[in-house]
């Protein structure tokens, strides 16, 4: 789970400040405000560290992947590559991290990690080059080590090592300096063979792997619901970046049962999605069928409300079908997942809006072969009535403030900022945004208006009709 992010230079952002990750973290912001950056910033980090080529520094995406940024010069805040994108995060590890000293016998273990670098464009070639890229291990509150890479002061082209709290013993004979790191974030082979006791930053590039291989991405706008699904077996990763895998996942989850918290009795997977929809008002139930034995295509039979009888998931109102992949996505990750989404909400009218967010607490708080699934959550969203329905589970005790964090991209200003919304523990929001959602006293007051104008009209109208 990552526990905290801050980018600079990136696209429209000058500096995002420190922005704090939750298991249910909410970005708010106007259309072009940015907010969708900071999503496709850590995307763009996962296509690198899944790329084939450990050499590029960032992976911007091609024609098939989650997201496709451009050049480097593209990326850069304001197109001015003397400006260096800056990030770093901190995330927990999904198990302990463990190495030991080879040199001083001493053990080490750590369960968090954060990580800094810095990346720099060359005006001539576009060719990126890192300034610098740190780790940082903790236990705990304790600091353990820091060890990281930077350019050599003495020759172009290779990179130095550099730690704290940690004594790197050199090998004897090794005068060259090791090569540029691998990706954004790795230690290239020759620092192990440069020193005697450096084994386990190797380990840190799987942390790191590990981490981007957990997060998922589902898009804005979902596929459109077909009338017949092919699944030959296979089990997907995901439910695909616009859910065309949702039917697919389905089928592969038919074994699993999720429990929705403490206490809770274990359903099959299915029953869980069709439940939810349930919850949301949407149907009363859905079943994925077999058209024919020998054959490997289904469809998808839906029970509307008040009907008795079943209908192909086309012919239901299209906001089931852009909620679906969601609700699949939720709880077809597997544990530790974290799971980026955008506007989950689209196409919902108000109270299933509000409802959603319900789930989503369901999500976070569910449980699978009596573990937690530990899933965390960052989500692009534009509705008030998800944001209030959270706000009353607050106030009801049912979710802890503490496990929701909640961001304003703020244009309003020269810079662009990411404002944190204080969300006390009665789910008040202390420092609400100016027009957050528009401006409702506004309105009103402008609709008094009117209508007192219109009346006045018509008394106006009626006292010279009566001369």
């Amino acid at each position: 789970m990552i526990k905290q992010l801050r980018i600079q230079n990136f696209k429209g952002w000058k500096d995002t400040g420190t922005i704090r990750m939750a298991p249910i973290s909410l970005i708010f912001g106007a259309n072009s405000s940015g907010k969708s950056s900071i999503g496709q910033f850590l995307m763009m980090l996962k296509q690198t560290a899944e790329s084939q080529d450990r050499k590029a520094i960032f992976y911007p995406g091609g024609k098939n992947s989650a997201v496709q940024l451009g050049s480097y010069r593209e990326m850069i805040y304001q197109r001015n590559l003397d400006n260096e994108i800056a990030f770093e995060y901190e995330w927990e590890t999904f198990q302990r991290l463990k190495f030991r000293d080879t040199v001083s016998q001493t053990n080490f273990t750590a369960d968090s990690i954060s990580f800094n670098a810095k990346v720099k464009g060359d005006k001539i070639s576009d060719a990126l080059k890192i300034e610098e890229l740190r780790y940082h291990l903790r236990e705990g509150e304790e600091s353990i080590l820091t060890i990281g890479m930077s350019p050599s002061a003495k020759k172009a082209g290779q990179y130095e090592v550099n730690s704290q709290q940690y004594s790197l013993i050199r090998n004897p004979g090794r005068v060259w300096y090791p090569s540029p790191p691998v990706r954004f974030y790795g230690f290239p082979d020759e620092v192990v063979n440069y020193y005697k006791n450096s084994e386990f930053v190797q380990d840190l590039n799987l942390a790191q792997e590990k981490l981007f291989k957990s997060i998922c991405y589902l898009g804005p706008l979902r596929i459109k619901a077909e009338r017949l699904y092919t699944w030959g077996g296979i089990t997907p990763e995901s439910v695909g970046y616009s859910g065309e895998l949702t039917i697919a996942a389905l089928l592969a989850s038919k074994n699993r049962k999720i429990s929705l918290g403490p206490n809770k009795t274990a359903k099959p997977f299915e029953q869980i999605i069709a439940a939810s929809l349930k919850y949301m008002g949407l149907i009363d139930n859905f079943r994925v069928k077999k058209i024919a034995e020998n054959r490997q295509e289904y469809e998808v039979i839906v029970q509307t409300k008040g009907s008795k009888n079943g209908v192909d998931l086309p012919d239901v109102g299209f906001g089931i079908s852009q909620v679906m992949p969601v609700l699949v996505q939720c709880f077809y990750a597997p544990s530790d997942s974290i799971i980026i989404m955008e506007q989950p909400e689209i196409h919902l009218h108000p109270s299933a809006q509000s409802a959603l967010a319900d789930v989503m607490i369901d999500v976070i708080n569910s449980k699978e072969n009596g573990a937690d699934r530990n899933i965390q959550l960052i989500i692009e969203t534009h509705s008030e009535h998800f944001l209030r329905r959270l706000q009353r589970r607050i106030a009801e005790d049912a979710i802890p403030k503490e496990k929701v964090s909640a961001y304003f991209a703020n244009i309003a200003r020269t810079s662009a900022t990411l404002e944190p919304l204080q969300i006390d523990m009665l789910g008040n929001i202390q420092n609400w945004p100016e027009n957050f959602f528009g401006d409702e006293m506004g309105d009103i007051l402008e609709q008094a208006k009117a209508a007192m104008k219109k009346r006045m009209q018509k008394r106006t109208e009626k006292s010279e009709s009566s001369e």
